[in-house]
């Protein structure tokens, strides 16, 4: 689709997008207004997911409870209005209301102030703390603009400036977690065995403080694995993968560990449940 903005370092969709394809009449009437037409083009194009790990596009498709833009916070009829230098603008389905289509993992609200037509309907992010700040774009010009970092927002901070930006598919995963015993190579090293063990990868962020304590993010390209490798000893790797990848995941990965000169002590959930082997099923992974 074209007459939508093109990143200056697009963001790949993913070849198979979640929730993003339904009945917009129906949407539109369970929400009670005509939805944006960019904001149609986002859905179809990358469906239900986060970019860069920390915006989360919300789509009014599928089944998942924490998906959908119906939803709004709303107040009893017989209470007063909430203070309007608290909440400076009423909520939808109020005419002229906020309307959320999309958070952040810092629980902010990415909203339409629904004034005027639908595609002149500028952003209004609504933070956690209660702040808000408005941006005179549509929902995909805001995450064109934040994703390539020409759009800065104070409340939302930005990316780390090396990074390619990036999208995630919301999709069941089953997470698991090896901890490692030590090696003779340094983490630098088993961090490259890892990686290249499981190539072609992307960056996704990380962080150090000191030798001891840091994690450093990346994913598989091929085969959408979601990977955290952290510094801390015993070191240890997280990992998210589709469940038909089980087998894929658990040979791979037992595999760069033996390569790193390590043994796995433990397997657990995300959770910190200890598994018996690494095909145990636990109510965390249902």
């Amino acid at each position: 689709m074209t007459g939508y903005p093109t990143p200056a370092r697009p963001v790949a969709p993913p070849a198979v997008p979640v929730d993003a394809h339904g009945d917009w009449n129906a949407a539109e009437t369970a929400v009670g207004v005509r939805l944006p037409d960019d904001y149609k083009w986002l859905v179809a194009t990358y469906g239900w997911g986060e970019f860069c790990d920390f915006l989360y596009l919300r789509t009014p498709f599928g089944t998942s409870e924490y998906n959908g833009i119906e939803w709004q916070r709303t107040y009893p009829p017989d209470v007063p209005d909430p203070d309007r230098e608290e909440y400076p603008y009423p909520l939808h389905p109020t005419p002229g209301g906020l309307l959320i289509w999309g958070t952040t993992m810092d629980a902010d609200r990415l909203c339409w102030l629904t004034e005027g037509e639908p595609e002149d309907w500028p952003v209004v992010v609504w933070s956690s703390e209660g702040r808000y700040e408005t941006h005179r774009t549509g929902a995909a010009g805001f995450v064109e603009g934040w994703t390539s970092r020409r759009v800065e927002s104070a409340l939302l901070g930005t990316m780390q400036p090396d990074l390619a930006s990036w999208f995630n598919t919301f999709r069941t995963r089953v997470d698991r977690c090896l901890i490692l015993s030590e090696s003779p190579l340094a983490h630098p090293e088993r961090l490259e065995i890892l990686r290249t063990a499981l190539a072609p990868t992307a960056d996704r962020g990380g962080w150090r403080s000191g030798d001891d304590e840091g994690q450093d993010h990346f994913a598989t390209l091929d085969t959408d694995w979601l990977l955290t490798y952290d510094v801390s000893r015993p070191h240890r790797i997280r990992m998210g993968f589709p469940p038909e990848d089980a087998e894929d995941a658990r040979r791979l990965l037992l595999t760069a560990v033996g390569l790193m000169g390590c043994e796995v002590l433990r397997i657990t959930t995300a959770e910190g449940t200890t598994l018996p082997t690494w095909d145990t099923l636990t109510d965390e992974d249902d």
